[in-house]
């Protein structure tokens, strides 16, 4: 893997374990919300997504700190493979309790997996195990947010019928590891910043609610995916307003280039 991080710990504003709060209490409850509302309501799930999305992107980003360069979008993809797992293991056996059974899940997963690359390929990273775990578990519950947005609820049969059998859990995988790997991908060098790294995953977290939202439209109806769509755009926007003022403050000048030259100017 390339050196893309400082090779040492990421500098935070804000602590770990209070973006772990928010994603994993956050990440539950708009789950179970977007279970128990009426189908209107599903939004609640991408909102819960969005929690989760944010906690994956923050444990990339103080993981990949330590050196990682083109492995930043393999730990995104690992993180939604082990979600995917732990996810359609902990509904099929866990009933009411099953995102939560998912969850403890996915954490054992990331533990496993953590060990196996620290101590057995000998990455050496001082938080892989614990990086791995959060990782794994955010990436659970964007999952089971997401599918909440498109079936309206997360029991397995709905979602096996309504997102894993139709092939809505592959739409899934790629806008949720985008969410996750992508953040710190785009802020990546020495002048990386906590708040535009994970304005970036807000921004792609709501771009992931908006998709959803509209395959939401062949089970809950046009209604309830027009609300996923608008709750996603209007976060999108704000999020998207704030990584451009964050880039604004830390680029040393922002400049328009006009056009490119055509060929002839260039002979």
């Amino acid at each position: 893997m390339s050196a893309g991080g400082s090779g040492g710990g990421a500098n935070a504003a804000y602590p770990p374990q209070t973006i772990m709060a928010i994603g994993a209490v956050g990440g539950l409850a708009g789950i179970y919300l977007g279970h128990f509302l009426p189908p209107m309501f599903s939004f609640f799930g991408g909102l819960g997504a969005i929690c989760a999305i944010v906690w994956g992107a923050d444990a990339v980003r103080r993981v990949a700190s330590y050196g990682l360069g083109t492995g930043v979008p393999s730990i995104g993809m690992i993180a939604l493979g082990m979600g995917i797992v732990a996810a359609l293991f902990g509904l099929s056996v866990g009933g009411i309790a099953g995102p939560i059974v998912s969850f403890v899940a996915a954490a054992i997963i990331g533990a496993v997996i953590g060990v196996l690359a620290n101590k057995v390929i000998g990455m050496g990273i001082p938080i892989m195990e614990q990086a791995m775990v959060e990782i794994a578990g955010a990436g659970t519950l964007a999952i089971i947010g997401l599918s909440v947005v498109i079936a309206g609820e997360f029991t397995y049969g709905a979602v096996i019928e309504n997102v894993v059998a139709n092939g809505y859990i592959a739409l899934i995988f790629i806008i949720g590891g985008m969410g996750i790997l992508h953040p710190f991908n785009a802020n990546l060098g020495p002048d990386e910043k906590q708040d535009r790294t994970l304005s970036v995953a807000v921004e792609k977290a709501a771009i992931a609610l908006i998709i959803t939202g509209f395959a939401s439209s062949l089970h809950e109806g046009l209604m309830a995916a027009g609300l996923n769509i608008a709750v996603g755009l209007v976060i999108w926007t704000v999020a998207f307003m704030k990584y451009y003022g964050f880039v604004k403050r830390d680029a040393h000048s922002v400049v328009g280039t006009g056009l490119l030259p055509s060929a002839e100017e260039l002979q």
